[in-house]
């Protein structure tokens, strides 16, 4: 029986977690054990109901956790990354690895000059 390849790095991306605004979500919580909705909103440059459309899809997804509460008396939100979310983040970016080793060998081979 031949060697079954590996399927495309591109294939294995995940749609969820690929959309630009969702991977930037993500990539921030995975830099701080949680966060403020107000700091995650004006460090990717959203409006509060663009992320709020973006954190109710990740929260189905069960890849962060929405804790609200209060600061003083001023109601907040914190955002927190589950175990599942880290997991599906090191595996987009080791997809997105990939396809960066394959372009870059790619062009290796076709521009040997560059």
């Amino acid at each position: 029986m031949p060697d079954q390849e590996e399927p495309h790095p591109a294939t294995v991306l995940d749609d969820v977690v690929h959309q630009r605004v969702r991977l930037g979500i993500l990539t921030v919580l995975s830099e701080t054990h949680e966060c403020r909705f107000a700091t995650l909103r004006d460090e990717l440059g959203l409006t509060d109901g663009n992320l709020n459309r973006h954190l109710r899809i990740l929260e189905q997804a069960e890849l962060l956790q929405v804790i609200k509460g209060y600061e003083g008396r001023r109601p907040c939100t914190w955002l927190r990354l589950t175990r599942r979310g880290r997991s599906a983040l090191r595996a987009e970016v080791a997809a997105l690895e990939q396809l960066v080793g394959r372009i870059r060998a790619a062009t290796d081979r076709t521009d040997p000059g560059s």
